[in-house]
């Protein structure tokens, strides 16, 4: 039996947890891995938490590999958030530095955490969505993290869980050492032909309505960079409502997979904006061409 009496109710991951039965208890564990190098976190002990009335529950997704760097740093961020209805899941890639050291420190705020080879973060993404059961889904990388304490918080006002399938943010751009590079712009309105160019949500600053997973699918494994772009063309001709949030809500810091794989990251781009069709090839070709252009021109400035 779990003593819930002593829980410590600081983290925003905490204050509405609960026990559930040992019947919701085997339901909700036949999601478990059983290829698992480690796991652990509330889950465990038989802790969960549900979406209520005006408090919709938001699952925040870590997916780490060997990022003992700042990911203390990106724990906190979420952990230390005023709302209270998180959901934290950490998936890890069988790290093999001090990344498992920190996850165990941080286990009794963390709704469940695994550790094992995986396929690239795709895999991992999609593993976390799996185990979620939050309303709406947001990604962070070991290195980014919410903007301050009070990030979650401004991205539930005003929203319809029903209706509103994406709620878009915008996101510091840190440099690997931590200093603001640049604060994406807002606009208060989406227009998804800005997912022609590039992606203009990224996904630090994006919290997605767990309904667009069971319309959609999961992330497309085969991609490496940009599987949170392809995921969002997928629905290009009959794009969902976005609402817009003029709010700093997270940072992106430049130290995943892709920095300075810009070449890499546009043919990927093209590739998957041809496989969604989302406008003629020769349109396609003449924004690829269009993109490589500006970067050439950028490189030669610089």
């Amino acid at each position: 039996m779990v003593n819930t009496s002593n829980f410590d109710r600081r983290y925003s991951t905490t204050r509405m947890a609960k026990k559930i039965s040992s019947t919701e208890r085997e339901l909700k564990n036949e999601f478990f891995s059983n290829n698992k190098i480690a796991d652990g976190g509330l889950r465990k002990l038989g802790i969960y938490k549900n979406s209520v009335l005006d408090k919709p529950l938001l699952t925040i997704i870590i997916a780490v590999f060997n990022g003992e760097k700042y990911l203390e740093e990106t724990i906190l961020s979420v952990l230390n958030q005023t709302y209270d209805n998180v959901e934290f899941i950490i998936i890890d890639g069988g790290s093999t530095d001090g990344s498992l050291g920190i996850i165990r420190k941080y286990e009794h705020a963390i709704d469940y955490w695994i550790s094992e080879e995986d396929a690239g973060i795709s895999d991992a993404f999609n593993k976390g969505v799996r185990l979620a059961s939050g309303d709406y889904i947001n990604f962070q990388g070991d290195g980014d993290g919410f903007y301050d304490s009070s990030s979650l918080a401004k991205i539930v006002v005003d929203i319809n869980v029903e209706e509103d399938m994406f709620i878009s943010a915008r996101i510091q751009r840190v440099s690997e050492a931590g200093d603001e590079l640049y604060i994406s712009s807002f606009s208060p309105q989406f227009n998804k032909k800005s997912l022609l160019f590039r992606m203009s949500m990224p996904h630090q600053g994006l919290f997605t309505n767990v309904e667009y997973f069971k319309k959609y699918g999961l992330f497309d494994v085969d991609n490496t960079y940009c599987m949170d772009y392809e995921h969002l063309l997928r629905a290009y001709h009959d794009f969902p409502s976005v609402i817009m949030k003029n709010v700093v809500v997270a940072k992106w810091r430049a130290d995943g997979l892709g920095n300075d794989r810009d070449l890499d990251i546009f043919k990927e781009y093209h590739k998957i904006k041809v496989d969604n069709k989302v406008a003629s090839l020769t349109v396609l070709r003449c924004i690829n061409f269009w993109t490589l252009f500006k970067y050439i021109i950028k490189k030669a400035i610089k």
